[in-house]
Order: C-alpha cells, then sequence, then structure tokens
C-alpha cells in the first residue's frame, strides 16, 4: 500500500447511489479491508492525492465525468496509473464492457452483483498486483546487479590493467636504460611507478571490499568511535601526497564529537573522500574536514579547493551503471568506486551522502552518522491533523466504515 499506515488492504469505491455505497461497504468490512468511497469522479481523483488505495471499484453511470473517464485520467496520472480498477456496473453490453477495458480497467462486474464475486475478484488482481511489483522488483534487483558485474569487470579491464601498464611500462625502461638515463629521469621514472602502485593498491582494495558487500559478506558492527582520532589516522595516510602536492591538510573537527559506525566502513569512507580531494586539487590549495551535529546526526564534510565538477557529471556520481574515470591534477586516475562504496558504506551505517561542487572552485562531500546505536524514536508530526475523505453525507458509523479519517 502507498502513503497510508495500514495493515489491511484499502478498496476505494466510487459510487453516487448511497445504496450501492452501504451495500459494498459492510460486504468490504465483513471481509477485513479498509475502505474509502467517493461519490463522483472529480472528488475521487481528489482523494487521491492525499490517499492511495490498493484497488479500486467505479460506477460508470454518474454526475460529472462517468466511470469511463475517470478510469483514463487515472491511468494518465503516474501516481494511480498502477492502480487496479474493476468496473461496476448495470451496463451489460459488450461494447460496454470493451470500453471499461479500453479504459484502463483490469475486470468487469454486471450490477446486480454477487458479494462472492466482488470478493473473488478483488482477492485475485490485488494477488496478481503483488505478483507484479515482486517482479518489477526482482527485475530492478536483476538490472542492478548486471549493472554491478559490468562495472567490475569493466574496472578490471580497463583501469586496473593501465595501472599495471605504468608499472610494466616504467621497470621495463628502467631496467633496459638504467645506465643510459640520468638521475633526474630515474627519479621521475620511480614517482611515476610508485604512484601507478599506489593507485593500483588502493583500486584493489575498493574492488575486494565492493565485492564482499555485494555478496552481502560484509557485516556492519557500529561502535562509538571518537571522529577526531579516525581523521588523524587517515590523514597520516596522505602526508607525502600532500607533501608532493603542496596541499594543507586541515583537521577541524573537536576531540569531544563521537558518532556511531563500523569502525572499518568508517575508515574507508574517509580514506576515499579525502583521495579523491587531494586528488583532484592543484598545488597549494586545501582540503578541509569538519562536522556539526545536526538533531540525532553527526554531519562530515570533505572540501576541496581543486578543480570541481562538472554539472552533468555530478548526476553520474553514485551510478554503477555508468562508468566514469577522471584525471587527477598530478595524473592520477579515478573510477567514481570510491563514491560508489561510500554511498553503500554511509547508507548501511544509517546515513546519507550528497556531493556539491563547482566547476573550477572545489568540491564538498557531506555525509551524516548517527551518534548512538539505537535510533532515537521519530519525532511528533507537527500539527497532527486529519484529513477526511467520505462525503459529509455519507459519515458515520452507520455506514459501516463511512467518515474514516486519515491521519
Amino acid at each position: 500500500m502507498n502513503d497510508k499506515r495500514y495493515d489491511k488492504a484499502a478498496v476505494l469505491v466510487i459510487d453516487d447511489k448511497i445504496e450501492n455505497l452501504h451495500v459494498l461497504i459492510n460486504c468490504l468490512n465483513n471481509a477485513d479491508f479498509e475502505t474509502f468511497i467517493a461519490q463522483d469522479g472529480e472528488s475521487a481523483i481528489e482523494q487521491l492525492d492525499y490517499v492511495l488505495p490498493d484497488i479500486i471499484l467505479l460506477d460508470i453511470l454518474m454526475p460529472g465525468i462517468d466511470g469511463y473517464e475517470t478510469c483514463s485520467r487515472l491511468k494518465e496520472n503516474e501516481k494511480t496509473r498502477d492502480i487496479p480498477v474493476i468496473f461496476m456496473s448495470a451496463l451489460s453490453e459488450t461494447i460496454d464492457k470493451v470500453k471499461g477495458f479500453h479504459a484502463g480497467a483490469v475486470d468487469y462486474i454486471v450490477k446486480p452483483f454477487q458479494h462472492e464475486e466482488v470478493l473473488a475478484r478483488i482477492h485475485l488482481h490485488l494477488t496478481l498486483q503483488r505478483q507484479k511489483k515482486e517482479l518489477s522488483k526482482l527485475n530492478a534487483e536483476l538490472e542492478e546487479s548486471n549493472a554491478t558485474k559490468d562495472k567490475f569487470f569493466s574496472i578490471i579491464a580497463h583501469d586496473l590493467r593501465g595501472h599495471f601498464n605504468s608499472l610494466i611500462g616504467g621497470t621495463d625502461l628502467l631496467i633496459q636504460y638504467f645506465h643510459k638515463i640520468n638521475e633526474e629521469e630515474k627519479i621521475r621514472l620511480l614517482k611515476s611507478i610508485h604512484i601507478a602502485s599506489k593507485e593500483a593498491y588502493t583500486l584493489l582494495s575498493n574492488l575486494l571490499e565492493w565485492s564482499r558487500s555485494q555478496t552481502g559478506r560484509i557485516v556492519c558492527d557500529p561502535v562509538k568511535i571518537n571522529l577526531n582520532d579516525v581523521i588523524n589516522l587517515n590523514l597520516n595516510l596522505f602526508q607525502q601526497s600532500v607533501k608532493e602536492k603542496n596541499i594543507d591538510l586541515i583537521n577541524e573537527i573537536r576531540e569531544d564529537i563521537f558518532v556511531c559506525a563500523d569502525d572499518a566502513m568508517l575508515n574507508t569512507v574517509i580514506r576515499n573522500l579525502i583521495s579523491n580531494s587531494v586528488k583532484f586539487t592543484h598545488s597549494g590549495g586545501s582540503v578541509r574536514i569538519c562536522a556539526e551535529k545536526t538533531g540525532y546526526m553527526i554531519e562530515v564534510s570533505v572540501s576541496d579547493t581543486g578543480i570541481g565538477i562538472k554539472e552533468d557529471d555530478l548526476k553520474k556520481l553514485f551510478r554503477a551503471d555508468i562508468h566514469h574515470s577522471s584525471r587527477g591534477t598530478a595524473e592520477e586516475h579515478g573510477t567514481g568506486l570510491g563514491l560508489i562504496l561510500c554511498k553503500e558504506f554511509v547508507e548501511k551505517n544509517g546515513g546519507n551522502i550528497r556531493i556539491e561542487s563547482e566547476e573550477g572552485k572545489g568540491t564538498c562531500s557531506y555525509f551524516t552518522l548517527p551518534t548512538s546505536i539505537t535510533p532515537p524514536p521519530d519525532p511528533p508530526l507537527k500539527g497532527e491533523g486529519s484529513f477526511s475523505i467520505s462525503p459529509p453525507s455519507l459519515s458515520g458509523k452507520g455506514a459501516g466504515g463511512l467518515g474514516k479519517e486519515v491521519t
């Protein structure tokens, strides 16, 4: 069900005859359905902005727009197009039924109706609708799995091979021409080999963690962690890189800030975000790590004064189905896998991640983590009120559930 807090299946009955409504509502309530009503097409369409039933029983001959037009409008609306509609009408000619199916209905019941038939058809289409949703979910999961495999093999085929080509090429030159090239060229080649080795190691680490995450072999074990300590530990990993690139690494996180997260996952997230900032920041730039408390969450930001990200490329981030690679300011290679891994790990720990960037000015990565392992209770809704979805003339207990309110 959508936009509701009920465990029961909900049925919207649209009929202008009060006596028909009473009979159907009593029948449906006795069968343990949640029931809602409307006496014309316009009011039914308005009500569907507030509550989405699981199935709709729709009369044809009504004041205002008829049932055919009502059904057609429902099928044109993305929010309501997938709700099964069953026509219930005294119109019994084949042409009337065919017109109903063309309007988008899944079934057609001729009045006068039998309770058992109505309930049987409702149960049938609810079952079909549930199976359709399950199939759609499975298809989406399959597409995501295929995209993940494609990403994995693409990185192995292109990015990882590229790093090894650099390693092989650099070592070949040193072996063949070691005594013929000057010291400056030797140092340049060794630095190139060193960078390729580090990038290959980082990429392999991310690939292994990502693979374990995709196969469900990583267990999230949140513990209370001092955020400043984790940041400092990871900053130490980049001291040589920032020294070579003349970049300032600044940790502005207070020592009394704690988060609850899986230690290994948190280190992976922070390492990848700092790595990205260092990779895409020019000499003389800076990378700054900050944190602030927002309610029951801590929001961490890793900002840089780097080259930024194009607006079109921002949309490709976190997408496993899109291969996106880029070059850093010192020709470092980026695959986008680190950010995908960050998103998975942050969400596994109950947080969210987002990226803001302006080309030529820099990028800021934000992610949130809870301050406690047990999530706090949801706060009460502001100004709790109700919206009545039954016509005034039909409210009250006597209608067997008419006058139902949705909070």
